[in-house]
């Protein structure tokens, strides 16, 4: 999967696998499995552009973004930034890079620290990096506070003063805090009214237009991944089993996996929604402590009766146009 050469990767992924150990007893403990979060997928977000992230519950959509943030040290694989490898980085060096890149999180009423006011919770990043401190870090709270649609008379009051979608505007503040270009936004708009869902879907795509940021964008909401997303991946058991741009996944979705996903958004139209197919998946979603040997779709997939289909695992391939798919069917 590469980027055409005038496109400027800000992240890469390469081959990256966090897998979580399980481990049995109570005193000497030993480990017996491990669950497959991520399992071996590499991808790519080029600068000023916002690529989704989509999958059911429990694909590892969330544990890929903090991967990619550092928060976890993948059991394989490569994270790089801005062309620096940062996988292996520690302390004062992955502090100075974190710099560039923050996390909005999915919940704006755990993510907040209800013990400290509005304006130490958006300063606190300005002290911890040395950016600013005193009266220059009230200025500049204030400002942030303006930029995200907040009144400055806010900074004294405290997080459960504050509506959801005040919320997530308040975590927004705080990661622009230190002059992101990287943002991974982990399902920022799921907690929230679907009206409010809109306002904060603006905000954040008007903030990208006015400073340049780069998204990965963490959803499970097709509407709204592809109302904000440049570029759509979308994930099952831990892999990536298709990848390209919005409008080619909406239009021209190729992986079963994700014409079922599509199938089961519905269509304001009536007349549309009776009409059209809907792909209803057999089984369960496997758990990812034991995966299906070969495809991981295969058990549910609607097209497997191949035999290649339940002893090799497809690779994520070009079939394409840049439509990446990952299935020996297509």
């Amino acid at each position: 999967m590469e980027a055409n050469k005038a496109d400027e990767k800000i992240i890469n992924v390469i081959n990256i696998k966090k897998y979580f150990p399980i481990n049995s007893g109570i005193i000497f403990q030993k480990k017996i499995g491990d669950i497959k979060a991520i399992d071996d997928i590499s991808f790519y977000v080029n600068k000023g552009e916002t690529l989704g992230l989509v999958g059911e519950s429990g694909c590892g959509k969330t544990t890929t973004g903090n991967t990619v943030m550092r928060l976890f040290h993948p059991t394989e694989g490569e994270v790089w930034f801005k062309g620096q490898n940062i996988t292996n980085l520690k302390g004062s060096k992955l502090r100075k890079i974190r710099r560039g890149m923050q996390m909005i999180f999915q919940d704006p009423y755990s993510s907040l620290n209800r013990r400290m006011n509005i304006g130490n919770i958006i300063g606190e990043p300005l002290e911890v990096h040395g950016i600013e401190e005193g009266k220059n870090k009230v200025e500049k709270v204030k400002y942030l506070l303006n930029t995200v649609g907040l009144s400055t008379l806010f900074i004294n009051r405290y997080p459960h003063e504050f509506s959801g979608g005040q919320r997530q505007r308040i975590g927004i503040a705080r990661a622009l805090a230190v002059n992101p270009e990287f943002i991974v936004l982990d399902e920022p708009v799921s907690a929230l009214d679907v009206s409010i869902q809109a306002q904060i879907i603006n905000l954040l795509m008007k903030l990208q237009d006015e400073l340049n940021l780069t998204y990965l964008f963490i959803a499970h909401d097709l509407s709204v991944v592809r109302h904000i997303s440049t570029r759509v991946a979308v994930m099952y058991l831990g892999k990536i089993v298709e990848l390209t741009d919005t409008e080619e996944l909406y239009n021209n979705p190729k992986h079963p996996y994700t014409r079922a996903l599509l199938s089961a958004v519905p269509i304001p139209d009536p007349e549309v929604e009776e009409s059209r197919e809907r792909i209803i998946l057999s089984g369960e979603l496997p758990s990812p402590a034991n995966q299906p040997k070969g495809c991981v779709f295969h058990p549910r997939c609607p097209l497997s009766k191949k035999q290649i289909c339940t002893e090799e695992s497809p690779k994520l391939n070009d079939k394409g146009g840049k439509h990446f798919v990952s299935c020996h069917l297509v």
